[in-house]
């Protein structure tokens, strides 16, 4: 039997549509924190993400998925202070006023977890009484996380982290946040996530967990660790290798996988995020229109990743500062930004609208109907409803969505 969510997990879960924002980009953060953290002049940053509130509100989400927010040297995921706010972005009374502000609107946050390492300069590394919370490599200093120089892999059999990530989560989950997205949630044994759930749950019953899972059993990760979902890369990969391959049998695969998927849970599932090439930039404006139509129109809890909402382009690159395109600086506010994404700004309202108005999507059940390279059809059910979607790739792009009322929604390339 599969393990069944938190009470109010589940609302989420059944509701949410997150906007995600990677916070130290969004802001123009400067990319390394020079000197001593301790001593950083605080840059009170982090209030310019409240403009762009309400634009998600009337984008039709529900929640704000916040990227690292911590103390950091670089790019968020090399923590060096889980108690404090990145001096980059401001100071607790910012994220205080943030959280505020995403409450008088209806906002759930998340913030994201790193949990699995720490920054090389955590005070951790140096001092003889918590090193011993770190992996210790073949030569007997910290080990560092898949050949990463700047990050030091956490010891999670040691008693002290588990209180250490025990009480990071229950501090801010006292702040008012709604739950965590836990970073390489993949790369921690599992029983170490269902102590920690396990333990915070008893004063917070209600906290989302969203595990990082890039590949393998999905059901088997939520099954065992305790958290309430995981990322799911495999639909996320269908959606724009069928769209860029014009290969509509990789789709139709992976929502029959999709589909078994949400007997056990409901994935958080996307089409952008702060990790990968643009999904304009994977496969033209057009395919983006195709991935978002899929993304609302399939069971999950989707997130729509910053800027994908204006057709923002960027493409990630292995290479030192190869993020920067894909974690791209906003404007003072929208109105700053034109009128070039106005028409995908105008879909995915309309998009999310329709997840909004068939909320019973989130757990919906999809059978595909029929599929060719550049046509598939499949219907979504649950609670006695349904949608057809017919997604058309060649010789012109288009997506159809009827209802037992008829025509929901209608796109074609060029129209």
């Amino acid at each position: 039997m599969p393990r069944p969510p938190a009470p109010g997990a589940d609302r989420l879960l059944d509701h949410a549509i997150w906007w995600h924002v990677y916070p130290l980009g969004a802001v123009g953060a400067p990319a390394v924190l020079e000197g001593d953290p301790a001593d950083a002049t605080v840059e009170h940053r982090l209030p310019r993400l409240e403009a762009w509130l309400d634009e998600a509100v009337e984008l039709g989400c529900s929640g704000l998925l916040l990227g690292p927010v911590f103390a950091s040297r670089s790019h968020g995921y090399d923590t060096l202070d889980h108690s404090r706010v990145d001096p980059r972005l401001g100071d607790e009374s910012d994220l205080d006023h943030l959280l505020e502000q995403c409450r008088e609107r209806g906002l759930s946050v998340l913030l994201d977890g790193v949990f699995n390492h720490v920054g090389a300069d955590h005070p951790m590394v140096s001092d003889p009484h918590t090193s011993s919370m770190l992996k210790q490599g073949e030569d007997g200093r910290p080990a560092s996380w898949e050949g990463h120089e700047g990050l030091v892999e956490l010891d999670h059999g040691h008693p002290g982290v588990e209180d250490l990530v025990v009480d990071v989560m229950l501090r801010w989950l006292r702040r008012g946040i709604a739950g965590w997205r836990l970073d390489v949630a993949y790369a921690v044994p599992t029983d170490f996530w269902a102590r920690v759930t396990a333990r915070v749950r008893e004063e917070f019953p209600d906290a989302l967990f969203v595990g990082e899972v890039i590949h393998g059993d999905y059901a088997g990760f939520v099954e065992a660790s305790g958290v309430d979902t995981v990322t799911q890369y495999m639909l996320w990969k269908a959606i724009w290798s069928s769209v860029a391959d014009t290969n509509c049998w990789e789709l139709a695969h992976a929502l029959g996988e999709h589909d078994t998927l949400l007997g056990s849970f409901v994935p958080q599932t996307f089409v952008g995020n702060h990790d990968v090439t643009r999904i304009a930039s994977k496969v033209g404006d057009d395919g983006a229109v195709i991935g978002l139509a899929v993304l609302m129109t399939v069971g999950g809890m989707p997130s729509v990743y910053y800027g994908d909402e204006h057709a923002f382009q960027g493409v990630k690159e292995e290479r030192l500062g190869g993020d920067d395109a894909i974690r791209p600086a906003l404007p003072d506010s929208p109105a700053d930004l034109g009128q070039d994404g106005a028409w995908m700004l105008a879909l995915h309202r309309e998009l999310i609208g329709l997840r909004r108005r068939h909320p019973w999507l989130a757990r919906a059940r999809t059978q595909v109907e029929d599929r060719t390279n550049e046509q598939l059809t499949y219907v979504s059910s649950g609670q006695d409803q349904w949608l057809r979607v017919q997604v058309t790739l060649a010789p012109t792009a288009s997506v159809t969505v009827t209802g037992p009322d008829g025509e929901v929604f209608r796109w074609a390339s060029g129209g």
